[in-house]
């Protein structure tokens, strides 16, 4: 090996140690910047109220515990009851959107009749449609059958989901051949049968990413049950934080507030955090065709 190839080797390692360090900069610098809201929510969490009007500090204080209680036992704003009204929606909104959505898109993906294309076409055309646009009927229809201050009006409506099913159907044109249908339907199973039992175990990475982000969409959804909930009994978190815009903040403890919004947000961090790779391993494998 001569000089000169010596050189251009040394020369392509560095510019690729140089490459590596510059992206690891930069995605470092986005991971902080991502980051810091939410490290300032906790260091705001765990200050005074007094402490709080004197401006910024980047170091926990000692009064979280002493929020977390005042805000977890506040009688104007139950975030206990919130929070758990907001599972309840949450995880049934989640169970519901994951499996008919499968459900539809194993019906577009495993028969062929005639109006096949229609239907997927209809599909994307309702994925397009904001819900602000639908959402006003949809608020009489439901004053007109009583249905207010019910979370039916919340669960629903969520097995109707374009954007699932279509994340749903270009999983399994990726991922589920069709032999393996063929092979149950030849072996005498029924399809729902194959759906239940074969199907959704092999769509368990996809099934767990779109779980989540219907779980977290609903959490986090304020429009619909602002409209359609005024029971304080009923109320879920979005709603209780938005009745924090209207308090008085020179009466109010502000310490408590950042509490009442880390304990908002905080079953969201953890579902992200522990199931992250659930929801890499499911994008990346609906991404990947062939």
């Amino acid at each position: 090996m001569t000089n000169k190839n010596l050189d251009e080797g040394r020369q392509a390692r560095l510019m690729l140690a140089i490459s590596r360090g510059v992206v690891y900069t930069i995605l470092i610098f986005l991971t902080v910047l991502c980051l810091f809201s939410f490290y300032m929510l906790i260091i705001n969490a765990s200050r005074t109220n007094a402490d709080l009007q004197g401006g910024f500090k980047f170091l926990p204080q000692g009064n979280f515990l002493t929020n977390l209680k005042n805000a977890w036992n506040d009688a104007s704003i139950n975030i206990p009851r919130g929070m758990l009204n907001s599972f309840l929606v949450a995880s049934c909104t989640a169970l519901l959107t994951t499996y008919f959505s499968a459900l539809t898109a194993y019906g577009l993906h495993a028969y062929d009749f005639r109006l096949k294309k229609a239907a997927f076409t209809f599909i994307m055309a309702v994925m397009v449609i904001p819900k602000q646009v639908s959402a006003a009927g949809f608020v009489q229809l439901c004053y007109k059958f009583h249905l207010t201050n019910s979370y039916l009006p919340l669960i629903l409506p969520s097995i109707a989901a374009p954007i699932v099913f279509f994340y749903m159907k270009q999983y399994m044109e990726s991922t589920l051949p069709m032999e393996i249908i063929d092979a149950a339907r030849v072996d005498g199973s029924n399809e729902f049968y194959t759906f239940n039992r074969i199907i959704l175990p092999m769509l368990k990475p996809a099934l767990a990413v779109q779980m989540i982000f219907s779980f977290v969409e609903s959490w986090n959804n304020y429009f619909l049950p602002a409209l359609l909930l005024d029971k304080a009994e009923l109320k879920t978190v979005p709603i209780m934080i938005a009745q924090l815009r209207s308090a008085d903040y020179s009466k109010f403890d502000l310490g408590k507030v950042y509490m009442f919004i880390l304990l908002a947000i905080l079953p969201v961090m953890v579902v992200y955090i522990f199931l992250s790779k659930s929801i890499i391993k499911g994008v990346t494998a609906g991404s990947v065709k062939g």
